[in-house]
């Protein structure tokens, strides 16, 4: 194993351990850990944007707000906190004169409400169930992905945005997550239209990872931050998060979409 792959290798599971035992904690702890995330994320975003320092600060201030809403001390992940993430764009906007750097706040905050209301929208295992689902389907897509593009290659995904992708990765990582959603449904009980869901959700993992590549590509740079060694910043490691997140709470607040 090459030293890149080994330190990647160590920092992931790092990090994997690091949120189940904050999905484990739930309350307070799940929100603080999501809060950091969100504020950090909204910083490499006002970078890829090419943000003055100024206009950094006046975002990241801006989605503190919808973020310290979401506090189980206060609202909760509720509707309050989608017109609260509304107006911080809205701030944002004001503030930075940008809609593309105020656009993070939206960017960061719809993950960050869906991660906690799947966690509290049912009591005890359940609701950790769901947002483990959440995390660990992006998680497995990420794994089976990388495995199956390094083993089988093939013709490229999205040659122009990142070169490294294939489509034999994103089978592997559909087929990765469809394995872990029915695994969960055999052994935890998770409802089996969500289980079957996994595969789409996969394909929108993929998907929030192309879309950064495009970011980063179209700012000039590898990686969104330094932060995490072997991963870059944290909206590297998140970016498949931001675009299942939202649609797994969707599939669990109406149940009629699938």
């Amino acid at each position: 194993m090459s030293n890149e792959l080994q330190t990647r290798a160590t920092v992931g599971i790092a990090l994997i351990c690091f949120a189940i035992g904050a999905l484990l904690a739930g309350g307070v702890v799940f929100w603080v850990l999501l809060s950091i995330a969100g504020v950090l994320m909204q910083a490499e975003w006002a970078d890829l944007m090419g943000a003055s320092a100024d206009a950094k600060r006046m975002s990241m201030f801006a989605v503190c707000v919808p973020l310290a809403i979401m506090s189980p001390w206060a609202a909760g992940p509720s509707f309050l906190a989608v017109g609260l993430a509304l107006g911080g764009f809205l701030f944002a906007v004001v503030a930075t004169r940008s809609p593309r750097i105020a656009a993070g706040v939206l960017y960061v905050s719809l993950p960050v409400l869906s991660l906690l209301f799947l966690r509290e929208v049912l009591p005890n295992l359940s609701g950790l169930l769901l947002a483990f689902w959440a995390l660990g389907l992006v998680w497995t897509t990420d794994i089976g992905a990388y495995f199956a593009g390094r083993s089988i290659g093939g013709p490229k995904l999205a040659p122009s945005i990142s070169p490294s992708k294939t489509w034999s990765g994103l089978g592997g990582g559909v087929a990765s997550a469809l394995i872990f959603g029915f695994a969960l449904h055999v052994w935890a009980g998770l409802p089996v239209r969500l289980a079957a869901a996994s595969g789409i959700l996969a394909v929108a993992a993929q998907g929030g990872d192309l879309f950064e590549s495009w970011l980063k590509r179209k700012a000039g740079v590898k990686d969104s931050g330094t932060l995490l060694p072997g991963h870059g910043g944290v909206l590297d490691r998140l970016d498949g998060v931001v675009t299942s997140a939202p649609l797994a709470a969707l599939l669990v607040a109406l149940p009629g979409l699938l």
